[in-house]
């Protein structure tokens, strides 16, 4: 008797769901609202402030412009140097923490509204709406055999895409090569190997990202949407649905024993990744709040109070009262302490900032040189660097051993940016009640101007 045969079926995994283009249905209310002014807002700043200029020393230069070539950061009245690199550390602690103080509040609403892959999207998505028209017109279209009308409205929504990433790659250098200048460049064909290159990469980067990836991005290719949940707990608010009130779902809103539900799917064909809230929290969703506006809406139509989606924790969900909040207090409170902490450390930072920094080096030849008439002298290196954007006049004065002083002139000047080495002699006269290795001090300050002062400790040797 052969034993029967198994069939064994064929298993096959699916990293993730391949649902085809998603055409988001437009809908109006106070977070489509709030999404667009920060999309109006971002753009200002991101495309004005390489325009905006800065009068210094009787010459005016761009505002906001990361100098590489000379190694020099331009933000309004402040120049920064590559010593100054302390400050970008701050700062980028300073946009982690606030990112992860407001992931513990409210999820990922940097995701929803400030991240520029979906400020980008909007625009490239706004201008498809405007050519092929709502979601459903887009769709048909897709869906639709090529014809002459359909290539002419497809090339020309393309065209103007690539109009905008272009003009966003150009902004984007303008801040590395001063924006008129970079213009005309590009008119004569004159842009440099690296100009050329990030002006390709940045517009073909957006354009691919906001035109065709879109919602890929943020379902499979963004970290933040795979570690997010880390920083999640009961009490932190995310865009929910309210199944207590809502389910057991039904069309016919009056029926016995129906939630609030009716099923209408509006707040999945609004969602810009494709996701059905109802399903409860998944790592595409971003937050947006577009969901919450189509329910709301809904909800007016049918008469029942807004809120079956809305911006819950958990624990808010489930009926329990509010905790007393030790844990999650404590934990906010230390993102916010964080925060205040490295704000503080970085405005302390730029204020204390001097403006000159000096080196002092011992001459290793020779400890000590005995003069003639008995005197002693000591030489050095002082090196100067003139962080100013002007030349500079430097006064030098020692202290620390009785009578010392400098042969030779005190003064000496320093280009702007520059680091100029500045041989010093030092002497002290012979019959000191001191001997062996004694301390000094060096005091440098700028004649014109009291911020740029330095004073930097060295030894002076007697015998």
């Amino acid at each position: 008797m052969s034993k029967p045969v198994s069939k064994v079926r064929e298993a096959k995994l699916e990293l993730y769901r391949k649902s085809g283009k998603i055409h988001a249905k437009a809908v109006g209310g106070k977070f489509n609202n709030l999404r667009w002014a920060v999309v109006w807002l971002t753009q200002i700043i991101f495309y004005g402030a390489c325009w905006l200029g800065w009068e210094s020393q009787g010459v005016t230069r761009q505002a906001v412009l990361f100098d590489i070539a000379h190694e020099k950061f331009y933000l309004f009245g402040l120049v920064l140097w590559p010593q100054d690199a302390l400050l970008l550390a701050f700062v980028l602690i300073i946009a982690a923490t606030a990112l992860f103080l407001v992931t513990a509040l409210a999820g990922r609403l940097f995701c929803g509204f400030a991240c520029p892959q979906t400020v980008y999207t909007s625009i490239f998505v706004w201008v498809e709406a405007k050519l092929e028209g709502d979601h459903l017109a887009r769709l048909k279209l897709d869906q639709s055999p090529m014809s002459w009308r359909k290539a002419a409205i497809k090339l020309g929504k393309h065209g103007v895409w690539f109009l905008i990433a272009a003009w966003t790659g150009i902004t984007f250098v303008g801040y590395f090569t001063p924006i008129r200048e970079l213009l005309a460049s590009i008119v004569d064909f004159g842009t440099g190997p690296w100009e050329t290159f990030w002006l390709g990469f940045y517009a073909v980067f957006t354009y691919i990202q906001a035109g065709l990836a879109r919602e890929s991005v943020c379902q499979h290719m963004c970290p933040y949407s795979r570690f997010q949940g880390v920083m999640f707990d009961p009490e932190t608010a995310n865009v929910a649905y309210d199944g207590q009130r809502g389910e057991p779902r039904n069309l016919r809103r009056h029926a016995a024993g129906a939630g609030d539900c009716i099923d209408c799917g509006v707040c999945v064909q609004v969602c810009p990744t494709g996701i059905d809230i109802r399903d409860g929290l998944q790592y595409q969703c971003i937050n947006c709040g577009l969901c919450i506006d189509a329910c709301d809406q809904v909800m007016d139509k049918i008469g029942t109070p807004r809120g079956l989606i809305r911006f819950a924790s958990e624990r808010e969900l489930a009926g329990q009262p509010k905790p007393s909040g030790k844990r999650f207090q404590r934990r906010v409170a230390v993102y916010a302490g964080l925060l205040l902490l490295c704000t503080g450390m970085t405005l302390w930072t730029v204020s204390q900032r001097s403006l000159l920094m000096v080196d002092v080096l011992r001459d290793r030849g020779a400890l000590l040189r005995e003069t003639s008439d008995g005197a002693i002298e000591n030489s050095y290196t002082l090196k100067l660097m003139n962080l100013d954007e002007m030349t500079q006049e430097f006064q030098i004065e020692v202290s620390g051993v009785p009578g010392l002083q400098i042969v030779g002139s005190s003064r000496f000047s320093a280009d702007p940016g520059s680091i100029r080495a500045v041989p010093l002699t030092l002497l002290a006269q012979g019959g000191q009640p001191l001997s062996g290795i004694q301390p000094i001090q060096f005091k440098i300050f700028a004649l014109n101007n009291p911020a740029a002062q330095a004073q930097e400790k060295s030894s002076f040797v007697l015998p």
